[in-house]
């Protein structure tokens, strides 16, 4: 049976979600080791996208086979029960079809980076924000993202090592909203580019921090060239919301 399913987890302390050499612990591998111990089976975890060291997650979506006939709740349990201390944790197990792939049938990936835009550091939410200091101009960096949203040639903004055979993607959704000190990047697409949200989000940043006009975004996107563009946000600042299907 193909089983779906939803995770949560805290990036922080994973070299992120693919399995790397021993020694350096991935979300997945971590995901596959307790599968294998409730189960006494080794399964392939397929991921619906693979997050850098430090990346968060509130929807991934992931899917498994398994051979044995297992309910929803002996899934869900067991592997959380595995999973502990570790902080990563199944929020839903769900029985799908053998054409469903976690990946390939995903529509839709919704990501949020989150600055807390204030003199004090974080304390409860250190290693959740981008700590910036000097105050931004939120309408500045929305009349700067406005430039992003549908389909271009996003080459400014991948990183230098990604894989994809197309610089190509389609931005549905670039929302900035302001919740107190904190400041939200909401972007929506089908896929993204390695890096891409967080390359899009250090650029941003320099709009509102004046040191560029909202026009230069254009100008880097339309440069096709990573050296156009602006610095890469940190990590800890970005989540995976949501996969949709």
């Amino acid at each position: 049976m193909r089983w779906k399913l939803t995770l949560e987890y805290d990036g922080g302390p994973f070299v992120g979600w693919q399995r790397q050499e021993p020694g350096r612990l991935s979300v997945q591998q971590a995901l596959e080791d307790a599968i294998a111990a409730f189960s006494n089976e080794t399964v392939a975890v397929t991921a619906a996208g693979r997050t850098d060291s430090g990346v968060h997650a509130e929807g991934q979506v992931v899917h498994i086979d398994l051979t044995r006939d297992w309910t929803e709740k002996t899934v869900r349990d067991a592997i959380n029960a595995h999973l502990r201390p570790l902080p990563v944790a199944v929020l839903r197990a769900e029985p799908v079809s053998d054409e469903f792939n976690a990946r390939f049938s995903a529509r839709l990936r919704a990501y949020r980076y989150t600055i807390l835009n204030r003199a004090a550091p974080p304390t409860l939410e250190a290693g959740k924000v981008w700590h910036c200091v000097a105050p931004l101009d939120i309408d500045a960096m929305r009349l700067g993202a406005a430039h992003l949203l549908g389909q271009h040639d996003f080459s400014s903004f991948r990183a230098a090592d990604c894989q994809a055979k197309s610089p190509i993607r389609t931005l549905d959704r670039f929302d900035i909203e302001q919740q107190g000190d904190k400041i939200l990047f909401i972007i929506e697409a089908r896929s993204f580019l390695h890096h891409q949200v967080r390359n899009i989000v250090g650029t941003l940043v320099l709009v509102g921090r004046a040191r560029w006009h909202a026009d230069d975004v254009k100008r880097a996107l339309d440069a096709c060239d990573r050296t156009q563009a602006g610095p890469t946000a940190p990590p800890e600042g970005l989540v995976l919301t949501r996969v949709g299907y």
